[in-house]
């Protein structure tokens, strides 16, 4: 049977949750008899998650989903592209240093984003594949998930979902956000679920 890990992260800033904790949340309220999945939260630090990420991808897992917050994206989308840049919202572009020193410049994902993407809007839910995680910690999972897994010889495929904020996020927000409701997107999540379980 597949198996799959799956990521999300802690709060961070001025958000008192993370959509794709949220997310995960309710993907585990309901998870389908195949894959196997085992479920992880880390934290948004990039030693931390470097290092609780390198552990787990030690089960060599077939696959790792790895989910993060986009605050103003109204879509879910499928990043193709990870980067070998490591950049926070304080620094400046110059500033920016790389994941690693021996990695390539980026790795792009060999999964059929495309057709999950579809798959996802024939739900109703809107979705694309996106070519740029950003330069934080989304990216650097992304990255370091293929950089880990080619290093080590594993089999794990990784993948990285960015998700817009749950509605609940936008409760307290003086200005309009673009949210969706971590209930559809952990249905999203569970569309693609079921194309690893195949």
């Amino acid at each position: 049977m597949p198996t799959v890990l799956i990521t999300a992260f802690d709060a961070y800033g001025r958000w008192q949750q993370n959509s794709s904790w949220l997310t995960l949340i309710e993907l585990t309220r309901s998870l389908p008899d195949r894959p196997t999945v085992t479920t992880r939260r880390y934290p948004v630090d990039f030693q931390a998650m470097r290092d609780r990420l390198a552990a787990d991808l030690k089960g060599n897992y077939d696959y790792a989903i790895h989910l993060g917050q986009a605050p103003g994206h109204g879509r879910i989308e499928l990043e193709a592209v990870g980067l070998n840049v490591a950049g926070t919202h304080e620094q400046m572009p110059d500033e920016f240093d790389v994941l690693s020193d021996e990695g390539p410049v980026a790795y792009r994902s060999d999964l059929p984003l495309r057709d999950w993407a579809a798959k996802v809007r024939r739900a109703g839910i809107p979705c694309q594949v996106s070519y740029h995680a950003g330069t934080f910690l989304c990216n650097a999972t992304l990255y370091l998930s293929h950089l880990l897994a080619q290093q080590n010889s594993l089999t794990t495929r990784p993948v990285f979902i960015h998700l817009p904020l749950d509605v609940t996020q936008a409760l307290t927000e003086s200005k309009d956000v673009a949210t969706m409701p971590a209930t559809t997107m952990a249905a999203a999540v569970r569309l693609i679920l079921d194309e690893l379980a195949e």
